[in-house]
């Protein structure tokens, strides 16, 4: 069905409820009421806009034909300065970073396959920075404001909601524990409140309060936490790169590197080879093949992750919930469904595709804790490959190779981190010194042991 122009500007009046709400949103979105060419950094790409409420109003008019494609589909150069490998979030925003803040002018991202076709969109949205350990706390903390203001540094909406994240607590060990984190977070600067069970039972009632097992005694709420769409934060930072003169190469996968004498050259690829001052690797889950071509073995495996969809409901679930007796956690998306998961497939495998006893466990802990779910069906399921770090967190490090550098080994925590993980490896590869809140993500952290164990369970990657 089409809708014509007056059933657009009906919608808009509606959304906008009145004319004054339309002029404030107007003159905090920059305005522009035309596409023209855009200068960012030096860069100018023809035909780049801002979107904003009165290019709405105009396309609205015209029949949304002045659309432009959100970013390019140019040729590869011969050679670039920087080129990252992996078009995932991450790498996408380290393209962003190193033209936005860094001013590199001659930069390239290569993605096997299509752009949010990876583990970007397929993640259950959460974002948080509810970390314990002095290696994780600064960064993270850095995430989560990067993601406060994300869509005005972008100009595009990737429907950020701090609508909070609740982990709840069944013992009173786990209250102490909790106790201890949420202190920590405070004195880091962050957020954090410790809820009783009336506390828990106000916000979500609906929960299985009266378990014989697990009885909820509480929980550690951390209200600036919430959920992002993960296939609009790549499109955005594809955008923004874009815009910025980033070449974004797509069905373009590496196959090799060339490396001379211990320096990284450039990058074999399906659509001939690239030649690089500085090559940067982040593509999560496949790390250890990718950098397996340059004769590197890292200390990550490879596990998948599966995620679950259910049907369209209507409002229920506010923010995001953890179940603390088994691995669980829960949201619900801006199309009504619910999205959840829990622990990992236990084996290594590189496939997109999980087991049922998996499902079936996540499927019992969210009934456990949510009785009501047993009436909602499951709409979907999908996998993502992870690379699981032996102390379950991350690497943003250069490679004993010169001109070659890493970022990795993200377990299932890659997506809150995004912001934060582009800049830093930005920082890293204009710069060769380490981002200050990301100086412990070493590859040698382990021969030295400055291991950064959040969860407290060894060098045993599947269990983080």
């Amino acid at each position: 069905m089409r809708l014509s122009n007056s059933d657009v500007l009906c919608g808009l009046v509606a959304c906008f409820g009145s004319l004054s709400v339309l002029v404030v949103f107007l003159s905090k979105s920059g305005a522009v009421l035309a596409g023209h060419s855009c200068s960012f950094g030096g860069a100018i790409y023809e035909g780049a806009m801002a979107y904003s409420g009165l290019r709405i109003i105009k396309e609205a008019l015209s029949g949304h034909r002045g659309w432009k494609p959100a970013w390019r589909d140019p040729e590869p150069k011969a050679h670039y300065d920087i080129v990252i490998v992996g078009g995932g979030g991450h790498g996408l925003a380290t393209a962003y970073y190193l033209a936005s803040r860094y001013q590199t002018a001659r930069v390239a991202v290569l993605e096997k396959g299509w752009i949010g076709g990876g583990n970007v969109g397929r993640n259950t949205t959460i974002v948080r920075s509810n970390y314990l350990l002095d290696g994780n706390q600064a960064f993270y903390n850095l995430s989560l404001r990067m993601w406060e203001d994300l869509e005005q540094d972008l100009n595009y909406n990737a429907m950020v909601s701090q609508r909070g994240i609740l982990n709840l607590v069944h013992t009173d060990a786990q209250r102490d524990a909790a106790r201890r984190r949420g202190n920590a977070m405070i004195l880091a600067g962050d957020d954090a409140e410790l809820l009783d069970t009336d506390g828990v039972r106000a916000l979500y009632p609906f929960l299985n309060f009266e378990n014989a097992r697990f009885p909820i005694k509480g929980g550690l709420l951390h209200r600036r936490g919430g959920t992002v769409r993960h296939d609009a934060v790549a499109w955005g930072y594809a955008r923004g790169a874009d815009r910025r003169g980033v070449d974004i190469i797509q069905n373009c996968e590496v196959t090799g590197f060339k490396v001379e004498n211990g320096t990284c050259l450039g990058v074999e690829t399906t659509r001939g080879c690239i030649g690089a001052g500085k090559v940067g690797v982040a593509v999560a889950g496949s790390s250890s093949r990718v950098m397996q071509m340059a004769g590197l073995r890292l200390p990550i495996e490879s596990h998948v992750l599966q995620a679950f969809v259910s049907e369209g409901l209507k409002p229920v679930i506010p923010g995001v919930i953890t179940y603390g007796a088994g691995h669980f956690y829960c949201s619900q998306s801006d199309k009504g469904g619910l999205v959840f998961g829990g622990d990992i497939d236990m084996y290594n495998t590189y496939a997109q595709r999980g087991n049922l006893p998996v499902v079936e466990d996540v499927l019992e802990s969210g009934i456990s804790l949510i009785p009501a779910l047993g009436r909602v069906r499951l709409l979907r399921s999908w996998g993502g490959i992870m690379d699981m770090s032996m102390d379950g967190s991350p690497f943003i490090d250069r490679t004993p190779i010169d001109g070659l550098y890493f970022n990795g080994g993200w377990c299932y925590g890659g997506f809150k981190a995004t912001p934060a993980s582009g800049l830093c490896f930005a920082h890293l590869m204009a710069t060769d010194t380490p981002h200050e809140v990301a100086q412990a993500y070493r590859l040698d952290r382990f021969r030295s042991g400055h291991m950064i164990d959040e969860k407290g369970q060894g060098a045993q990657p599947n269990l983080h």
